[in-house]
């Protein structure tokens, strides 16, 4: 079984309590389908079970297959830096089907964001070393696709079913108790 190599930190984005007896790390690519199909089921899965679940979001952008996934990535770290990362991570997914620099600089502008500083910003790259090291600590625990998930550090070897989630998120928090 893999296990996640680098460990959560401050500068991952996280929801959820730093308490919370389970950790659930996902390493994602916002234009692959299936991440686009788990987003729901993450969201379902913080909804209910509230204050003792922390999710952790990693980017993994499989560019040879999805040409959008980078920009969108560093799009996500861009409002990240303006403390928007999360609802521009929901907007990303949310409109994955027309993903690309229009949608993304719409995104923005819909957030309060600049466009004008996005697109700057994904024409130097700002924000490529922080996409580019998620998916090399991806790479270093073993992740080879999109959705990857980690629960407690530990990779998830079951669908992205919110039945099979949430039984990896039960078993853990039968063994905290």
């Amino acid at each position: 079984m893999s296990v996640l190599k680098v460990p959560v930190t401050k500068n991952d984005h996280i929801l959820g309590d730093d308490d919370a007896p389970v950790t659930l790390v996902e390493y994602g690519d916002y234009e692959c389908p299936h991440c686009g199909a788990a987003h729901p089921i993450v969201k379902a899965l913080l909804s209910n079970y509230g204050n003792q679940l922390r999710y952790v979001f990693r980017h993994f952008p499989l560019t040879q297959i999805h040409p959008h996934a980078e920009a969108a990535a560093e799009s996500a770290e861009f409002a990240g830096a303006h403390r928007r990362f999360w609802p521009m991570h929901d907007l990303i997914f949310e409109n994955q089907q027309r993903l690309g620099i229009p949608m993304l600089l719409e995104a923005a502008d819909f957030l309060g964001l600049s466009a004008a500083q996005l697109r700057h910003s994904l024409e130097t790259g700002e924000f490529a070393g922080k996409v580019r090291s998620d998916f090399t600590s991806g790479v270093r625990s073993g992740v080879n696709g999109t959705p990857t998930f980690f629960v407690n550090g530990e990779r998830h070897e079951g669908s992205y079913a919110l039945e099979d989630l949430a039984a990896a998120i039960e078993s853990r928090l039968e063994k905290a108790a």
